[in-house]
């Protein structure tokens, strides 16, 4: 949020359950609703399609896709797309930013900001990455979702599918659901989860995910997403042993100045 307001953006809508509203407000948002316009949408479960029943037993969220419709109300100008779990960097919000702010307000379009795979690993276990296809006019052709990629004790890096090993570079780009889009898309996600729901109500895990709805946008309704490449590292806290990693980060970046010592002060 601190990089987003250095960069431009003007206001935050925070998508979370409604069961945290309270303690949410309470952790987070007095530290700086002062210094941007604050708002909230809520996931729930039993907000589906009209005719869709959720299983009583369901538990899981409807996924990231279903997650960012839930803020359509809430969103009418180009927009970015972020998980609260990743640190993306400040040249990386920005360089998203200055994409949003060139984008037609009533075009199907998006944007993608891409790092390179080994930029992104974890040193403490799998990570699960989309792997993306660029065009060589820099546009988005499709997202392969790889799970269980990792690094070896030797430095090189592999995926596995099916129980085998296969290498990959490191110079891939990747997605880390660092996305932006204008407001138009909402209505891939409305009609893209309408049909998901009807055809998956009944698996208990079953997730509409963002990438989903991106390769909708791009192969059923002919829009563009460039990629703009971020040489920033993501820094993800995946595994709890990922923490000092993220405390030296920070604190390399405050000496650097990058980043005053306390944000909100």
């Amino acid at each position: 949020i601190f990089d987003a307001i250095r960069a431009g953006f003007g206001k935050v809508v925070f998508i979370i359950r409604r069961n945290i509203e309270e303690e949410f407000k309470e952790v987070f948002v007095g530290k700086f609703e002062k210094y941007i316009d604050i708002e909230y949408a809520f996931q729930e479960l039993d907000i589906v399609p009209e005719g869709v029943e959720v299983p009583a037993e369901r538990v899981k969220p409807w996924g990231t896709g279903h997650a960012v419709l839930m803020a359509a109300e809430k969103v009418n100008v180009p927009f970015a797309v972020i998980n609260a779990d990743n640190f993306y960097g400040g040249k990386s919000i920005r360089l998203l930013h200055d994409e949003l702010v060139k984008m037609d307000n009533d075009e199907l379009t998006g944007c993608l900001i891409g790092y390179r795979l080994k930029n992104t690993l974890s040193d403490h276990g799998y990570v699960s990455r989309g792997v993306c296809t660029v065009s060589d006019d820099g546009f988005l052709e499709r997202v392969t979702e790889r799970t269980h990629i990792f690094r070896s004790p030797e430095g090189e890096i592999y995926y596995e599918e099916n129980g085998k090993k296969y290498p990959l570079t490191g110079d891939e780009l990747v997605s880390m659901n660092l996305m932006g889009f204008t407001p138009p898309f909402f209505e891939v996600l409305r009609k893209g989860f309408g049909r998901f729901a009807h055809e998956n109500a009944w698996n208990l895990k079953a997730e509409y995910y963002l990438p989903s709805a991106v390769s909708d946008m791009l192969t059923n309704y002919g829009a563009k997403m460039p990629v703009v490449e971020t040489p920033e590292k993501i820094v993800e806290a995946t595994y709890k042993e990922d923490k000092p990693k993220v405390k030296t980060m920070i604190n390399e970046a405050i000496k650097e100045g990058r980043y005053p010592s306390k944000l909100w002060t």
